[in-house]
């Protein structure tokens, strides 16, 4: 089992780069204002031959009220309780604060090992604000500099008395180890939540855990970080990404939010499916589609999701026309799921997760070559390519070159004259013929090697 560390401590200090630092990736937004982590956050650490599990955690100052304040200790509260050991980060150029104090005496109560980091440690001034940190009773400070990596090796000594090391044979082990495609289909399937603001990512996502891992509010913009947890549904591993909404650029405005959007645009590129909320009241606002858009041209499976349907007033054929709305708004992902849900009430979420895991199957299939073959002939002969120029364009073969999603090349002659409508026929045909709804397709064009180029022409 995994060792797990919290970070711990006030707004500011740097927890948020340091956690970065550890896990060596950019995972956690990084800000200059105060009090930027909300929910808490999990990675896998790697400090020379230690690994370990750490999570940041939100900074609190200490008399923050407000019911969102609130619930951010309470997922701190959280942290400590699921961590075996602590790190207490202050600011060394700041110095000692009375929320440090605070801090530090509930890390004793906590009654875990604390190793206790004085940050930003760097030049004259940090030194003397590691010097106090002496005063609040939890040892020698290890100074550092999470910014720029200074102290790792200090840091690294600090950790030592903790974290069991891995030792080389075990590494050598893991790396030679084979994984069967059985092993393969038990991995997790990564999904991203996206959606505008307020549409109910959140509240989707704690109803699937069955705890609050993640905080919620009414008020929009409560998510920043795009904060990833890990789901069983039916014997079957997920790994869900909780984004923050996405708004029409033009509306973006503090850095914060830029960053947060940024976040989420990388949570779409690691996914394997996207699952499109929108609310119930408001679907298929412009910035909806803009980011079903965004999904298909990043190559990722979609699935929508109306969420908040337990306000919606029940009529005959709802279902119906949410589907044939769809199609209408959403042409390039024609067939994709759409699923009502409620993630308040936990309506619809089994038939969400199915929908989920069918799009992953379609975004991985490989179609026959046979079968390939004769769907080319046909399709060609129903609808040969128009002539252009009073030249007949040819279409000589095509073949899948890989999956994830369906990617094809198709051997023609004069690939550039070949019109977008004539392959929007050949994508939607694709479709029907193989059954692959609502997945992005991609067919490259590729010009035949004419076999006579090389050949010079006769002098006259």
């Amino acid at each position: 089992m995994s060792f797990t560390i919290a970070i711990i401590g006030r707004p500011n200090v740097g927890k948020s780069t340091l956690f970065n630092r550890l896990v060596g990736q950019k995972l956690a937004l990084v800000d200059d204002e105060p009090g930027v982590t909300r929910d808490r956050r999990e990675g896998q650490a790697k400090l020379y031959d230690l690994d370990f599990t750490i999570i940041d955690t939100a900074g609190l100052d200490e008399g923050a009220k407000g019911s969102l304040t609130a619930r951010m200790q309470e997922q701190t509260e959280t942290a400590i309780e699921l961590a075996d050991a602590l790190m207490f980060v202050i600011d060394a150029r700041v110095g000692l604060t009375p929320t440090d104090r605070a801090f530090a005496d509930f890390a004793r109560k906590a009654n875990k090992p604390v190793v206790l980091v004085a940050n930003k440690a760097e030049g004259k001034h940090g030194e003397l604000g590691a010097m106090e940190s002496y005063a609040l009773g939890l040892g020698d400070p290890v100074q550092i500099s999470a910014e720029h990596g200074e102290g790792m090796g200090d840091l690294h000594e600090a950790l030592s008395a903790l974290v069991p090391a891995t030792s080389e044979e075990d590494d050598e082990a893991e790396d030679n180890e084979d994984i069967s495609e059985e092993e393969a289909a038990q991995r997790p399937i990564r999904v991203a939540i996206v959606g505008r603001p307020n549409a109910g990512k959140s509240t989707l996502i704690n109803h699937l855990l069955g705890e609050e891992r993640l905080l919620t509010s009414p008020e929009a913009g409560t998510t920043r970080d795009s904060i990833a947890v890990e789901i069983t549904w039916q014997g079957r591993r997920f790994r869900v990404f909780d984004t923050a909404g996405l708004r029409r650029r033009s509306r973006i405005e503090e850095k914060l939010e830029k960053l947060s959007v940024a976040d989420a645009l990388r949570a779409v590129r690691f996914a394997e499916v996207v699952v499109m909320m929108m609310d119930a009241q408001n679907k298929f606002e412009e910035q909806d589609l803009r980011i079903a858009d965004l999904v298909e041209r990043e190559g990722r499976a979609i699935v929508l999701a109306v969420n908040k349907w337990d306000l919606v007033e029940r009529k005959p054929n709802q279902i119906s026309r949410l589907r044939t709305d769809a199609d209408h708004w959403l042409p390039q992902v024609k067939g994709a799921p759409i699923v009502a849900v409620s993630g308040l009430m936990g309506e619809g979420i089994d038939r969400l997760m199915i929908a989920i895991q069918q799009a992953y199957a379609v975004w991985n299939r490989r179609l026959p070559t046979a079968a390939l073959n004769r769907w080319f002939e046909q399709a060609i002969q129903a609808s040969p390519p128009p002539a252009v120029s009073g030249r007949r364009l040819k279409l000589n073969y095509i073949t899948q070159v890989k999956a994830r999603p369906p990617s094809f090349v198709l051997f023609c002659s004069r690939a550039d004259a070949i019109p977008r409508s004539y392959l929007r026929y050949l994508t939607n045909s694709l479709r029907e013929t193989f059954d692959l709804p609502g997945t992005p397709i991609r067919i490259t064009l590729r010009e035949k090697a004419n076999p006579f180029a090389h050949k010079r022409k006769r002098p006259s």
